[in-house]
């Protein structure tokens, strides 16, 4: 199973990070990685139409205009079946407490463990028994 991912940071270099750390598993066909720099282009990019449909959402909490709480509403309102992983360098218990509040699948904090994370995204594409 191919697991699509839409990561959404206005941080041009995590892009690039998870490219790299995604590189043998993306050739493999393990996991597909789309890119959003705003909040808003997530959005867009979600009603446009991504293939394959992404299976998860990683996002940034602090990004201009859109924030990621936002985003993670917003979201939550058009799809309330599609998990968002929140990730941020600041891990306070406000931001904790309003990510599951709005329906966040995970709350990550930076610098991202990718091993860490990769299970989690393995955990969240099986299917439930």
């Amino acid at each position: 199973m191919v697991v699509s991912i839409l990561v959404v940071d206005d941080e041009a270099d995590v892009a690039e990070l998870f490219r790299q750390r995604f590189r043998r598993e993306a050739r493999q066909g393990i996991y597909v990685l789309h890119f959003a720099c705003s909040g808003q282009e997530a959005l867009d990019k979600l009603a446009a139409g991504i293939e394959p449909p992404p299976m998860v959402i990683l996002s940034d909490i602090n990004m201009p205009m859109m924030d990621g709480l936002e985003l993670l509403r917003e979201i939550k309102a058009r799809r309330p079946d599609l998990p968002v992983m929140m990730v941020t360098a600041y891990g306070d218990d406000e931001r904790r407490r309003l990510a599951g509040e709005y329906g966040a699948a995970e709350f990550i904090t930076k610098p991202v463990d990718f091993d860490l994370l990769k299970t989690q995204l393995r955990d969240l594409s099986e299917p439930a028994d």
